[in-house]
């Protein structure tokens, strides 16, 4: 890995850190402001700049991009929880396609893929760890005789 995207993984990790903090401290703006630059700083430094953009900007993602970078002007301009709810939706729509595979990771960890086995938990991780690329449809191989 080179420096850059150590550097990136850094700020990723501060700007997750803030954001999670901000939240926990009654959607304090500053920490929440502080938080979401670092993120985006940060997923460029690790993708790229170019990489960032495609990723953003692609035509079926213009909705999900607005309500995310949207929420983050919102935050910016002084109202967190109005922002923060626009930028959590947005996230979810932006990265919904990633969730299969982190959810596929987890369930591989010791421990914590005990917890999400966990009753009330699985019903719950396994809706978010369906994709909508993944699903087949069963098709019944009887014979449909009219006769």
């Amino acid at each position: 890995m080179t420096y850059v995207a150590e550097i990136g993984m850094g700020l990723t990790g501060f700007g997750v850190f803030f954001l999670f903090f901000g939240m926990i401290l009654f959607f304090d703006k500053a920490l929440l402001a502080i938080g979401n630059v670092l993120f985006v700083a940060g997923l460029a430094f690790v993708i790229g700049l170019e990489r960032t953009f495609r990723f953003f900007f692609q035509k079926h993602k213009m909705k999900a991009t607005g309500f995310f970078l949207g929420g983050v002007f919102v935050v910016l301009i002084g109202w967190p929880l109005i922002g923060m709810i626009f930028e959590i939706y947005g996230f979810f729509l932006l990265f919904r396609g990633f969730f299969p595979v982190v959810v596929g990771f987890i369930r591989r960890v010791p421990v914590l893929g005990s917890l999400l086995n966990l009753p009330g938990i699985r019903s719950f991780v396994d809706k978010v760890g369906e994709s909508n690329n993944m699903k087949f449809k069963t098709y019944s191989l009887q014979s449909t005789n009219n006769s």
